[in-house]
């Protein structure tokens, strides 16, 4: 019984190997959509999209066109194939505005984009054209189903521009490039104004300016260093317990101290 259950295996691949292969063949576009179709829903989207493929020039402007390329944008998007899958979808939203599947269609086109979203470390500019296809999802369709998911994909994506600028902020920072530094974190702090780096954001700032003005040609320091403590009192109401107090404070005694040997020599 086993032997024989391994045989009808083995025919039952055969003949359907045989079958794709005669399709792939065949000039009947019905025929190719039929066998398409079927290995879409048997969950063999590489090969119905070979299929759907060799057929969408010859469905254009027909009725059956509609389901033929949605099905094929979405066997890309089974694939995780999503360049792919966010232009084909694109295409049909473009296509088919009045069609059942437009809300999918229209979610999938944007997470399409949300999977090509790369590390914050790298170029964000997919990260922004991903937020800009969820927000018009979001606008477009405010009861959706999929509403949920998108705004945790938003969020998402806002962290990771947030992450993104801050990392750039501390870079400069880190190179010594203090005045760069200082507005990076002012940018960071506008454009985020309720980060979980807000803290650390101002002590770098802070930072920022104080290396600055220990830095300077003698004419620049007093002035930068009068900055400098200002932007340490804006930390210090803010984040009295920061965990950045004891540098903070080291570095503020440090400002008092000179600040004071330009009162004597006054």
């Amino acid at each position: 019984m086993k032997h024989l259950f391994y045989i009808l295996i083995t025919f039952f691949i055969l003949t359907s190997c045989s079958e794709y292969q005669k399709a792939l063949k065949s000039d009947d576009i019905a025929t190719k959509f039929k066998m398409g179709e079927d290995l879409y829903n048997a969950g063999k989207f590489s090969k119905a999209n070979r299929l759907f493929e060799q057929i969408i020039p010859s469905y254009r402007g027909k009725p059956q066109a509609e389901k033929l390329m949605f099905l094929n944008a979405d066997a890309s998007y089974q694939l995780e194939d999503y360049y792919i899958s966010g232009y084909h979808f694109e295409r049909f939203v473009s296509a088919y505005p009045n069609s059942e599947k437009i809300e999918e269609a229209s979610f999938k086109s944007a997470k399409s984009y949300y999977q090509l979203s790369p590390v914050f470390s790298k170029d964000q500019t997919e990260t922004m054209t991903a937020l800009e296809k969820l927000q018009e999802f979001i606008n477009l369709f405010p009861e959706s189903t999929y509403l949920a998911e998108a705004n945790e994909l938003v969020k998402e994506l806002d962290y990771k521009l947030e992450k993104k600028a801050f990392s750039i902020a501390k870079q400069y920072n880190r190179i010594s490039d203090y005045k760069a530094a200082i507005a990076s974190f002012d940018h960071f702090i506008i454009d985020f104004p309720g980060t979980l780096f807000r803290e650390e954001a101002l002590y770098h700032k802070f930072d920022s300016a104080y290396q600055l003005a220990v830095k300077s040609v003698e004419y620049k320091k007093q002035e930068r260093l009068e900055t400098a403590k200002q932007y340490y009192n804006n930390f210090k109401k803010a984040y009295a317990n920061s965990e950045f107090k004891e540098e903070a404070d080291e570095k503020f005694n440090d400002i008092e101290q000179q600040l004071e040997n330009y009162t004597i020599k006054s």
